[in-house]
């Protein structure tokens, strides 16, 4: 049976990686631009949203992959997704990440040039952040696709042996309300052994926690959409108890964060918070979205097939408005408003005039090369490449 929350999910989390983007712009962390003035306060929020964001996406990718090999071989899974997340990304690095460098090098006056004299002559001279070669936020790509080459002899087992002991035990654990919690001790042993000593680069090469961490939760997705009716009926019947837990686990973190001395004691107690706050709100957006979110509308189909090329232009398209912005007498709100409003707005009109209606363009962006004018269901490509049956 079709999942449609699933597809709500995956447009939801991705619309929320643009406010994301689009907030990393006015608070003090590290980013490729900075607004003239900063709004520490304003990472509270995005705090909240980072403790679910990405691992949800990984899951909901597993979950993915597990009705794409219902319908594949192994051969044709490898090639659709060489072929649907190493094209996007070599396109995304040869054309849509060097205006994102283009504009730091200017904003840090480290080039004073147009941008044809930027790119290709000085584009991809060494790689970044010393160079100017990237994937910056295209990251997802390549590690997705080595998440699937690695795992997809280990699912193809899963597949053809529906009665193994690790299904048959996710099935066990998923039985159960608080079953599925057994899950967080590999994250949490990722949180307090790999993250300090492998901080988060997304470089890949030496991003040790992250590849770890992801592909766990990769794995996980696949599991637990193997399992079927006994997962979902859990997290619908349980979603307000995850939600309570959800809530928490985050205050406990932020009583961490802003109560407590640092400490070995204090470190590990909080990996292990941090690991159960995860946990619990990718269960509880799992059951309320399987409560609200599974029904379809000619929206959804238009918001899935249209995911994937916003997820590779939208960055871009932020870091062009916030480089004309950064400097302007505004306040928050105002920037702030005109950036996701621009970034969605840009993006669709890029998708909508030059990405959809050209055959021949439409793979570059990871979709199918067929033309489509109201998109089905068994025909809209997905961001994190499921094909649901």
């Amino acid at each position: 049976m079709r999942r449609h929350d699933l597809d709500w999910l995956r447009v939801i989390v991705f619309s929320i990686l643009i406010f994301y983007h689009v907030g990393m712009f006015f608070v003090p962390w590290d980013y490729h631009l900075k607004n003239n003035i900063l709004y520490p306060n304003l990472k509270w929020p995005m705090l909240f949203v980072n403790q679910w964001r990405l691992p949800i996406l990984f899951v909901i990718s597993g979950m993915g992959t597990y009705y794409a090999l219902s319908k594949k071989s192994g051969f044709s899974f490898i090639k659709e997704r060489i072929w649907r997340l190493f094209l996007p990304l070599l396109v995304g690095m040869l054309f849509i990440v060097p205006p994102q460098v283009y504009f730091e090098r200017l904003s840090t006056l480290e080039f004073t040039g147009n941008y044809f004299e930027f790119w290709p002559s000085k584009a991809f001279l060494g790689s970044y952040p010393e160079g100017n070669l990237s994937w910056h936020h295209l990251w997802f790509l390549p590690y997705l696709l080595i998440f699937s080459l690695i795992l997809v002899p280990i699912f193809l087992y899963l597949k053809n042996h529906k009665e193994n002991r690790l299904l048959k035990l996710t099935e066990r654990l998923a039985s159960s309300t608080f079953g599925l919690f057994w899950l967080i001790f590999p994250l949490f042993i990722y949180n307090s052994i790999l993250a300090p000593n492998y901080p988060s680069t997304h470089a890949l090469v030496g991003d040790w926690f992250n590849l770890i961490n992801y592909i766990t939760l990769f794995f996980f997705g696949f599991i637990l959409i193997s399992v079927k009716e006994t997962f979902w009926k859990t997290v619908m019947h349980h979603r307000k108890i995850y939600l309570l837990c959800g809530i928490l686990g985050f205050s406990f973190l932020l009583l961490i964060w802003l109560v407590f001395e640092r400490s070995p004691l204090i470190y590990y107690m909080e990996s292990l918070v941090r690991a159960f706050n995860t946990w619990s709100w990718i269960m509880t957006i799992f059951g309320f979205a399987a409560s609200y979110l599974n029904g379809r509308n000619a929206f959804l189909s238009y918001a899935n097939e249209s995911v994937y090329p916003f997820y590779i232009l939208h960055q871009t398209v932020t870091i062009t408005l916030g480089y004309y912005l950064m400097n302007l007498d505004w306040g928050l709100l105002s920037k702030f408003t005109l950036m996701v409003f621009g970034t969605f707005g840009i993006s669709l009109l890029i998708y909508e005039y030059g990405i959809r209606r050209w055959k021949f363009i439409r793979p570059l962006f990871g979709l199918k090369q067929n033309k489509l004018t109201a998109a089905s269901d068994e025909e809209v490509p997905k961001i994190c490449l499921s094909e649901q049956s």
